[in-house]
């Protein structure tokens, strides 16, 4: 700063003023919010307006991994709309791919994956600009079920490089890797994944960023046996967030304790500590994660055989929660949870209902994740059947649909549902 003064040039002053803004809130700095109002919007020089716009979209990006939506929209609003006016490409291409971030993360999923692929086509091969269009694709194919797809954007030869890219975007990618692999059952792999990308978050000392990474990576840790590492995680993240505002990462605490406490405390802690994730997601808004840690709430109330009415009804909600937003395989896994649970009155009768050339329940839940891309054995795992009933499912599903393939079958379920 002090050098920014003494040389007299106000668009360096202004750069350096933008830089300090960027820095203060990735760490969660308070400080960084007077300081944004400070940058000099009205400058007769261009060059300090496209410094103010690049601090504007920068300050935007941040605030979205800090959970401060609303800020972080008023932010893109002004800083997107500067940098069109002074000719501040980059900015203004920067603060459309955070918007794609932003409306993923506070459950805007209605046509998102077609607004990502044309900022990707757009954006060409720059990997820093497309990163976020990228990271958003394979989250929401990874709530479809669309797993194939996943891994292509998450980890395929164009995707940002989880090395060298923008950290928050590493660890958000890692954390759906690390899911994705405990899908699969692959405990190995979760862990490799949560333990590198864990690595580099310690070396960062950032631990805003680990809101999408921590309750994957505990999960990971615990699924194989890692009790200690687990707990020690849980510590090192709490720790970290100590004097930042983050709400997003402490929302993620709260899901990752009690992740750790339903596999070491016991599902009445557990519990409690879901139902406070969800109350912070929910203030936030964030209405995916709010789901999400809404069902495992609902997961250990019906474990312990407590509220089971008000649990059947959460998970319910959340399905159909999952089903506005297109979380296919989400919406699937809640049911199939349900299922479990379906009082006797409530279970159909002894032999199978006559739907004729419709498509039953069932058959349809199975097509769809099956016209996802999942195979039988995932759908199996997912839906609690056997390989052999999915197997029907989708045969039947295919001769009532008169369509040979499971290409053809998404073709044709989407059409049914135009």
């Amino acid at each position: 700063m002090a050098v920014a003064d003494e040389s007299g040039d106000p668009v360096v002053q202004t750069a350096v003023a933008a830089n300090r803004v960027s820095v203060l809130l990735n760490g969660g700095d308070p400080a960084a919010w007077e300081l944004i109002d400070r940058l000099p919007r009205e400058s007769d020089l261009a060059g300090c307006r496209q410094q103010t716009a690049r601090g504007l979209c920068n300050a935007a990006d941040a605030a979205v991994w800090l959970g401060h939506y609303e800020k972080s929209r008023e932010l893109l609003a002004e800083g997107v709309a500067l940098a069109a006016r002074s000719g501040a490409a980059y900015a203004e291409r920067t603060g459309r791919g955070c918007a794609l971030v932003l409306d993923w993360a506070t459950g805007r999923w209605a046509g998102l994956a077609e607004r990502a692929r044309a900022f990707v086509e757009e954006a060409g091969t720059m990997p820093y600009l497309v990163s976020d269009a990228r990271m958003v694709l394979g989250l929401l194919a990874l709530s479809r079920g669309e797993w194939a797809d996943a891994v292509t954007h998450l980890r395929g030869p164009q995707a940002a490089d989880l090395d060298t890219g923008p950290v928050p975007i590493s660890a958000t990618v890692s954390g759906a890797l690390i899911r994705l692999a405990l899908a699969h059952d692959d405990i190995a792999a979760a862990t490799e994944e949560a333990a590198a990308a864990w690595k580099c978050l310690r070396a960062k000392g950032n631990w805003s960023w680990a809101a999408e990474l921590a309750p994957w990576a505990v999960e990971a840790a615990l699924r194989a046996g890692e009790t200690v590492t687990a707990g020690s995680m849980t510590e090192e993240f709490a720790a970290g967030l100590e004097g930042r505002d983050a709400p997003s990462a402490e929302a993620a605490l709260e899901w990752t304790r009690a992740v750790l406490a339903e596999h070491t405390e016991g599902t009445a802690e557990a519990a409690l500590l879901y139902e406070s994730s969800a109350a912070a997601y929910r203030e936030l808004p964030r209405p995916y994660h709010e789901a999400l840690t809404t069902v495992g709430a609902a997961r250990c109330a019906l474990t312990l055989g407590e509220k089971r009415d008000s649990a059947v009804t959460a998970l319910t909600d959340r399905a159909a929660v999952f089903d506005v937003l297109g979380a296919t395989w989400d919406a699937a896994r809640v049911r199939a949870e349900l299922r479990r649970y379906q009082p006797a009155g409530e279970r159909r009768q002894p032999g199978r209902p006559r739907y004729g050339d419709m498509l039953s329940p069932r058959e349809a839940e199975v097509a769809e994740l099956a016209a996802a891309g999942m195979s039988n054995r995932e759908i199996a795992t997912t839906l609690h059947l056997s390989p052999r009933t999915v197997e029907q499912h989708v045969a039947r599903a295919l001769q009532k649909t008169g369509v040979h393939s499971r290409q053809q079958l998404a073709q044709a379920l989407e059409a049914a549902s135009g």
